[in-house]
């Protein structure tokens, strides 16, 4: 079938139809299309805001038991008097409690004041400021494993935070006729009482 320009008239409404058609399918298409992103793009942040939450509550159960396991060390650690200020008498009562359970033949012992504590390597200690009181102790012993028993006693039946550093041990000259048993070994130890203060004052 052909056209000649006489047809024209008889078609131009079917034309002019056709194009608004067109021009109106590809405008609806267009609109479509334009929606189906917006749609897919509104989805994706739901979908991103919905792992979001969920990520931020599981940070927030963690956190809660991580607090509660926390706040239950921390006042562990306040029971053994090791947060606060040092308890110094309860520190000489504990180890005249042990001299009486006569671990060791004997021991004296000294105590400095309390100083800052520094320890190598150097340690992040948060909110905290460390504190020592250096101590020396001096035994007589009838063995190696009393001493090593004391230091058990020590850690097991005292409150605070005793820090050892170094022993030395050397055989104990022994005097004839001497009543009790007698020392075979002496030992001098130093270490220290670890307090830790709260920069807050709790």
């Amino acid at each position: 079938m052909t056209f000649t320009q006489s047809d024209l008239p008889h078609i131009k409404w079917s034309l002019l139809i056709l194009l608004l058609t067109l021009g109106i399918g590809g405008s609806a298409v267009f609109i479509a299309q334009k929606y189906a992103n917006s749609a897919l793009a509104d989805r994706r942040a739901a979908q991103q805001q919905l792992i979001d939450a969920r990520n931020k509550l599981n940070a927030a159960r963690d956190d809660q038991v991580n607090m509660s396991t926390y706040t239950k060390e921390y006042s562990a650690i306040q029971r053994r008097e090791i947060i606060g200020d040092e308890q110094r008498l309860n520190i000489i009562e504990g180890l005249e409690a042990l001299r009486k359970r006569n671990s060791v033949v004997d021991f004296k012992y000294a105590i400095a004041p309390q100083q800052p504590y520094k320890p190598a390597p150097a340690l992040d200690s948060g909110n905290f400021d460390l504190q020592l009181s250096p101590m020396t102790l001096q035994f007589e012993l009838l063995h190696e494993g009393q001493l090593i028993n004391f230091f058990e006693r020590l850690h097991r039946d005292m409150n605070g935070w005793f820090i050892l550093e170094k022993c030395t041990l050397e055989r104990a000259a022994i005097s004839p006729g001497s009543a009790g048993p007698m020392a075979q070994l002496k030992a001098e130890c130093s270490g220290g009482w670890l307090t830790m203060k709260n920069r807050n004052g709790t």
